[in-house]
């Protein structure tokens, strides 16, 4: 089930400064991570993921991934931010009003370039990897998982 972005993480989206990665895996399940400036959100709340390169690593990925139902990973990082986003590959648009939208975007921002296509990935799980909250989240699910010396008392001259 499709979940709700919050307004944070779509800001850190739309931020041209801040570092995309996408997760996929091959056809022994072997990751492949790639930085990608081209992933963005769309007005449904989907993400919108833009493959330059038809014969790519990560296209044939993402294709396998619709084939056998498998998800992807996308990692985004600002500014003391930084999230984790799990998805699953919907459809890829190769013509059509969406594809020729983020064609004419593409070749407008970049010049004379491809757009393979538009995949369409649906977010099913949203972590927030800021290393605070985590630390948090774990203490709160898993008290007993401390290292011993920070549940010792405090030895006087330490």
């Amino acid at each position: 089930m499709s979940v709700q972005l919050s307004d944070e993480l779509v800001s850190l989206l739309h931020d041209r400064e801040s570092i995309k990665l996408l997760a996929t895996t091959d056809e022994s399940g072997t990751p492949h991570v790639v930085a990608k400036d081209s992933i963005h959100i769309s007005e449904d709340g989907t993400i919108h993921y833009l493959e330059h390169l038809e014969s790519s690593r990560t296209n044939h990925n993402l294709v396998r991934a619709i084939w056998f139902d498998r998800r992807v990973s996308i990692v985004i990082i600002g500014t003391h931010q930084s999230f984790q986003i799990k998805g699953r590959p919907l459809e890829v648009h190769i013509t059509g009003p969406l594809f020729q939208k983020h064609y004419a975007e593409v070749r407008h921002r970049l010049g004379d370039v491809d757009l393979s296509g538009v995949w369409v990935i649906e977010p099913l799980e949203v972590i927030n990897e800021n290393p605070e909250i985590r630390r948090q989240e774990e203490e709160k699910r898993r008290p007993f998982f401390r290292h011993l010396d920070r549940l010792a008392k405090p030895l006087k001259g330490i």
